[in-house]
């Protein structure tokens, strides 16, 4: 379980940055070499690779990748009406916060006859890597599908390890569907972000891939960003993250069941919780032993609680500044006005304000997309948003009397800068009158 109480007042800085210390992401060489064969492999071999490497890997002999059309269909056909409307309850609500992100091209005439756009287009195709660990993340699939979606990609490419009868879950299909993606492969692992990457007879390359994964799954991504032209990720990858801030008047249960959901992803993550009460402490404290033991994924839970932490501040004001230290994926706000902390919390990848907004809500049906920065990056990187599916680029448009009142401008900077040719470039024009 959980570690004993850490008071923040009594530490050095050196402990302090202990305290905060995230759990170690493996690095290892042999990782390393692991998926730069199964790269390798992929981009010389192409599907007779992914073939070969989802037998190896999921014990799978798979007759074709690709998930056709009936399939969808009887994936609708086999959930039943109350699945299907929470899916479609998920996907309408996750649609609706992410339409409002629309973008406007920004048109700004500098001075008379200069005028220079800001211009935003879709990325031409996008691949969504979604994981099928011990049960299926048609979640996932929304939060990635539906930004798709609305940017307007040209290709979206839908990726996901097949289950024992290689085939893909009911859920999955039909979120995929909601989302309009109909280019559906069975392949997961390392190898399937290596097709994505490279291109396979089947599976033809994208400019961008998106979703999380397990470490050979980060491991590719990050190989593959560096190594293949044109060709990027999301975001850095690490485990999932809570931090909970939380004063005597919050409640305990609720506390406790906002860090257990988070222990629960995996036994690397990690929960935190700040609070200005050595009881309510306490009391979260004896929560956390209770509620772990009905848990179905409790040996993950209680593991991941041992590196977490009960820390106690000062008053909330520290608390904030110890969260923006941190700069967690998640913080939960769980105070008696937890509003008036916004402004001054800077570092999170979402905020969950108040006793009655779970961090759960946001990871299903909120609205806002659960695809968030961990390990700190929040500091840097932002929450997933239509922005990440698209590219921005600049338009220029100047007049003959627009560039005669920048020349004096450009002529000097180039001329301070020893470029001769950009200088002749502009004075050229103003000499011949072209």
């Amino acid at each position: 379980m959980i570690n004993q109480l850490i008071k923040w007042q009594e530490l050095s800085e050196q402990q302090k940055t202990g305290a905060l210390a995230r759990p170690a992401i493996v690095d290892s060489a042999l990782l390393s070499t692991q998926v730069a064969n199964i790269l390798a492999q992929v981009k010389n071999q192409g599907d007779k690779a992914l073939f070969a490497l989802t037998e190896q890997f999921d014990g799978i002999a798979l007759s074709t990748l690709s998930v056709g059309a009936e399939q969808i269909a009887q994936a609708k056909l086999a959930l039943s009406a109350k699945r299907l409307k929470a899916i479609n309850t998920a996907y309408q609500q996750i649609r609706a916060f992410h339409s409002a992100q629309q973008p406007t091209d920004i048109t700004v005439e500098t001075i008379p006859g200069v005028k220079c756009t800001l211009k935003t287009e879709a990325i031409e195709s996008v691949g969504l890597y979604i994981p099928a660990g011990s049960a299926p993340l048609p979640s996932t699939v929304l939060m990635l599908g539906i930004p798709a979606q609305l940017t307007g990609c040209q290709r979206t490419v839908l990726v996901c390890p097949p289950d024992k009868n290689g085939q893909l879950a009911n859920e999955i299909l039909v979120a995929a569907d909601l989302c309009g993606i109909s280019e559906i492969y069975t392949v997961g692992g390392a190898q399937a972000i290596a097709a994505l990457a490279y291109g396979t007879q089947t599976i033809a390359a994208v400019n961008k891939v998106f979703g999380p994964g397990n470490r050979y799954v980060t491991e590719a991504k990050t190989q593959l960003s560096q190594q293949v032209p044109g060709f990027t990720i999301d975001m850095p990858a690490g485990p999932s993250e809570v931090l909970v801030i939380a004063d005597e008047q919050a409640n305990p249960a609720f506390i406790a069941a906002d860090l257990l959901s988070q222990a629960e992803h995996g036994v690397d993550s990690q929960v935190i919780l700040l609070s200005d009460s050595e009881s309510l402490i306490a009391q979260v404290s004896a929560q956390l032993e209770k509620q772990v033991t009905v848990l179905s994924r409790r040996d993950i839970a209680e593991q991941a609680l041992t590196q977490s932490r009960l820390i106690l501040t000062k008053d909330l004001a520290q608390a904030v500044q110890v969260s923006n230290q941190y700069a967690p994926e998640h913080l939960i706000i769980q105070t008696e006005d937890a509003p008036s902390l916004l402004n001054s919390l800077r570092n999170a990848g979402s905020i969950f304000v108040g006793a009655y907004t779970p961090e759960s809500a946001g990871d299903y049906a909120s609205g806002t997309n659960h695809v968030l920065p961990t390990y700190g990056y929040s500091k840097v990187i932002s929450s997933l948003s239509l922005a990440d599916f698209s590219r921005r680029y600049t338009v220029q448009e100047i007049t003959k009397s627009g560039l005669a009142s920048l020349a004096e401008c450009i002529i000097e900077l180039t001329d301070a800068e020893g470029l001769d040719a950009h200088q002749r470039a502009v004075t050229i024009r103003l000499e011949e009158g072209v």
